[in-house]
């Protein structure tokens, strides 16, 4: 039997993608994630997992590779994705929890997590299974909310907020909504099994009133000059990381994809309309074409 899993943020039934991104004036943060991605992506690749990849909203921007794993807690979140891309080969929609990955080890060859991570209460404990599903020498773009921005220094100068954003631990702003300092989570990703190369800055100007009254094409250029910045300095409220998974770890052997959430097991085969493993008896449903691993939290 697996071990309790930390909480989960579950997006079951939300309207996020409406409400946030195509009615909340996103359109700034949205175009400054496309620069950060296209500026980290390898050209090409094999086999890309997108961690908590939600509705699918950047899933058109992974244009380099043959095939994408989308993966999110939500069911409904990946049934909007699968309505947005169409039923495909090329994606394959996974329910899962990141704490507890339903993949052999070493299968991708790369794999991104954008805007997730601040919602991990144990990011350590989700980095290292992304680490054991990732091939050696891998690629891992990693986004995460920063702690050291600047709205946070001024508030904390100006004594408007209690936290400090110059030490390590985390703020938990809202339930399982957390700000990362940087230098946490290079330690973090140095533990885990992660060479941190690349650094970019991102979402300087997610500010409304600076959305309101500047053109998006201006916050766009100025957002292509200064996320280079992040390689010195990081005081945005976005960073975005590229790494190399290191070390002489197995790479999945052919013809193998899927392990068991419940007992680890590489023996799982389809049946009809579920994945079953043949070690532990576990049936895992397949919901209009959405392959469901979802353990409950303990």
């Amino acid at each position: 039997m697996t071990n309790p899993q930390p909480p989960i943020c579950d997006y079951e039934g939300s309207d996020y993608q409406d409400r946030f991104w195509e009615q909340g004036r996103r359109v700034y943060e949205d175009q400054a994630e496309a620069i950060a991605l296209k500026r980290l992506l390898p050209e090409r690749g094999d086999l890309l997992l997108e961690l908590g990849a939600g509705a699918g909203r950047n899933t058109p921007r992974y244009t380099g590779f043959r095939q994408i794993v989308l993966l999110d807690f939500s069911l409904s979140q990946l049934q909007q994705a699968r309505q947005r891309l169409g039923e495909s080969q090329r994606y394959i929609y996974v329910a899962a929890n990141i704490y507890n990955l339903p993949f052999v080890d070493g299968l991708f060859d790369t794999a991104t997590m954008i805007r997730t991570l601040h919602h991990m209460a144990e990011p350590q404990m989700a980095l290292k299974q992304v680490r054991q599903v990732l091939q050696p020498g891998a690629t891992f773009i990693l986004e995460y909310a920063n702690k050291q921005n600047i709205k946070a220094i001024l508030r904390y100068l100006a004594r408007k907020q209690s936290w400090s954003p110059f030490t390590l631990e985390s703020v938990e702003f809202e339930k399982l909504n957390f700000d990362f300092h940087p230098r946490a989570v290079q330690g973090w990703l140095d533990e885990t099994g992660f060479d941190l190369q690349k650094q970019l800055a991102v979402s300087y100007f997610r500010l409304g009133m600076l959305k309101s009254h500047l053109p998006i094409n201006l916050l766009g250029r100025l957002e292509k000059w200064l996320q280079p910045t992040g390689s010195w300095c990081r005081l945005s409220p976005s960073v975005f990381t590229r790494c190399r998974a290191l070390g002489n770890t197995p790479v999945a052997q052919a013809g193998t994809f899927f392990k068991c959430p419940e007992c680890g097991s590489n023996n799982i085969n389809s049946h009809e309309n579920a994945m079953i493993c043949s070690d532990c008896s576990k049936e895992w449903l397949i919901r209009e074409g959405i392959y469901d691993f979802r353990l409950v939290p303990g």
